[in-house]
């Protein structure tokens, strides 16, 4: 890792690149290109996986990158070279297949001023001791700034958010400290992000998971509603991050499968004993009834413990209840952690406690938990709602040192309820 770090962004800042955009599904090469900018201060521009071809070129006019690393197969190279003429620098990471192929070679005619190289080339045109030793942080300048995109509900790019390394390492702080300290990650955990690495939550994850010393597990198998059953295959982690699309749909396919009336009823237990009780359900005869119905996690089932989420605000994600995330924590023998995110906010507005098992039984979507700790969440009156003594239900602010420029609007309604969680209206 530390040898592609030094390599891939010694080669992008001889070439002249000062923004880079990473246009990859979750992979070893994504997170190195954003060590990479951040070693050799480059601006890294971090793009949403599998879009179309407008949005990709819409959100590249919008960073004015220079420099694109991706994969073949998945970035539209004519039509980006006809319509962002500003492109000079792509690096294609090619698997191993595919490697013996000239990838250097452009057809006359298109993108004559583009370098094009690949990620291979640029590692084994160096002898094998170079690039050995990162760049001291004594003699470097402020990182720079890193930007992400965010999704609209029509599924098209909306909004184009800078994020300073302030604004995310005030959220990898407030995720350390965000679960009891004996619960906190560790170089015991195995930690998947099952949902896209371009997703300030999952990024920030990832972040808390390298600075923990945790062994990370990459694939491809990342997208808006993976499969988990199939983005755990070869590996037993210990911690994921993933979308509400994903878990809802793992939360339906198990709860159709639970017909019959022993399963009906070794399914209430360990339900009481998470709602009446306050304790995960332990191993018995009737709890073990309905082990084969459960989605098998991982090459050794039960390694699983934690499992993250985050619902983002104003998008078409669905909103998980209480009770869906109860089922969850049994179904999957991990404790469920639901976040609020927004655009703005590096990482996490609220997310719910590690030993919160509530459930209220209305069936509408949970309460996000309380703000974390980069985050500070306030009410303004808005169209019918009025803040008064007995009601705190309004247009929510955040403000912090998560968020861009310090506040935000996130433009949805929200009721903070007694115990100083967060539901939306």
């Amino acid at each position: 890792m530390t040898r592609q770090i030094n390599l891939v962004g010694q080669y992008i800042s001889s070439q002249g690149g000062k923004k880079v955009a990473v246009y990859l599904p979750n992979s070893v090469e994504f997170i190195a290109t954003l060590f990479a900018c951040s070693f050799y201060n480059i601006t890294a521009v971090l793009l949403p996986y599998d879009q179309s071809d407008a949005s990709i070129i819409s959100m590249l006019q919008q960073s004015g990158a220079d420099t694109v690393v991706t994969c073949p197969g998945t970035f539209p190279f004519d039509s980006v070279v006809k319509s962002y003429p500003a492109l000079r620098q792509l690096i294609w990471v090619v698997d191993e297949g595919s490697k013996h192929l000239d990838w250097n070679e452009v057809p006359k005619g298109m993108g004559g001023k583009v370098n094009v190289s690949t990620w291979q080339d640029i590692l084994n045109d160096q002898p094998q001791p170079a690039g050995t030793e990162l760049p001291s942080a004594d003699n470097q300048a402020a990182a720079p700034d890193v930007i992400m995109f965010w999704i609209s509900k029509n599924d098209s790019v909306e909004e184009m958010v800078r994020f300073t390394q302030g604004n995310l390492v005030s959220a990898i702080s407030a995720q350390l400290v965000a679960i009891p300290t004996k619960e906190r990650f560790s170089p015991a955990d195995l930690f998947l992000p099952a949902a896209p690495l371009s997703s300030s939550y999952t990024l920030i994850l990832t972040l808390v998971a390298l600075y923990s010393n945790a062994s990370i597990a990459f694939n491809s198998v990342a997208g808006a509603s993976p499969d988990l059953a199939l983005a755990t295959q070869g590996v037993s982690p210990t911690v994921i991050v993933t979308t509400p699309e994903t878990l809802s749909k793992t939360h339906i396919e198990t709860k159709g499968k639970l017909t019959s009336a022993l399963a009906s009823l070794s399914h209430w237990v360990q339900t009481r004993s998470l709602v009446q009780n306050g304790v995960m359900p332990v191993a018995s005869f009737l709890a073990s009834c309905n082990d084969s119905l459960y989605p098998r996690l991982g090459v050794e089932p039960g390694k699983l413990r934690l499992v993250y989420v985050a619902h983002p605000a104003n998008s078409n994600s669905p909103l998980l209840s209480e009770l869906t995330l109860s089922d969850l924590r049994i179904f999957t023998g991990a404790r469920v952690i639901y976040a609020l995110s927004a655009a703005q906010c590096a990482g996490a507005v609220a997310q719910t406690q590690f030993h919160d098992y509530r459930v209220s039984g209305n069936g509408k979507g949970s309460h996000f938990g309380p703000p974390v700790s980069s985050t500070e969440i306030l009410l303004r009156d808005t169209g019918s709602y009025k803040i008064t003594d007995d009601n705190y239900t309004g247009a929510v602010v955040v403000r912090g040192p998560a968020i861009v420029g310090g506040e935000a609007t996130l433009g949805l309604v929200a009721t903070i309820r007694d115990d100083n969680t967060i539901s939306v209206v």
